[in-house]
């Protein structure tokens, strides 16, 4: 089962609906957001080219100050977002959703430690805006990095769940 994982859209249209294009492309399942759409209408986009072929799974970021209005989008197409961290289990693995803890060097630093801990097939993760595929104790670490391409070059990540492999996916047209 692949899936689609994106982070720190930052309000960039046209690079949620590129990963939403790109997930329809490579046939994902699901659909994983880490938070920072900023506004609702960002999700909205994103939702509309994945929404209905693809499951879709988010948490709140920081940036993410318009909740209610995030939460009633993500429900209009049958979605709900979550607080994180959160624990989904998707194609029978066990998944930890957060977007970050304070500065960039907290967040990498208490991520490993989660997934050091073996609780979890996969520690996903944003805020950092840095994509990281790479394997800590028994967990894959997965930061699909810049979505929003604010900060580095935009990426999203296709994660497959049966090999628990992830590839970084360049939102660049």
């Amino acid at each position: 089962m692949l899936v689609g994982v994106i982070s720190d859209t930052h309000d960039n249209l046209a690079l949620a609906r590129r990963a939403g294009e790109i997930f329809a492309r490579e046939g994902v399942e699901a659909v994983i957001h880490l938070g920072d759409y900023v506004a609702p209408f960002t999700l909205a986009e994103l939702l509309g080219v994945v929404g209905g072929k693809a499951v879709f799974y988010g948490v709140f970021g920081n940036n993410d100050g318009e909740r209610l209005g995030l939460s009633r989008v993500a429900g209009g197409f049958g979605a709900s977002l979550l607080d994180p961290p959160a624990t989904v289990s998707i194609g029978g693995r066990r998944l930890l959703l957060l977007h970050g803890f304070g500065s960039p060097e907290n967040t990498v630093e208490l991520v490993d430690a989660l997934a050091m801990s073996g609780r979890w097939d996969a520690v996903l993760y944003g805020h950092t805006h840095k994509a990281r595929v790479e394997r800590v104790g028994g967990s894959l670490v997965l930061n699909p990095g810049d979505g929003g391409g604010s900060l580095e070059k935009p990426s999203a990540a296709i994660l497959d769940l049966e090999s628990m492999e992830a590839r970084l996916v360049s939102l660049e047209g």
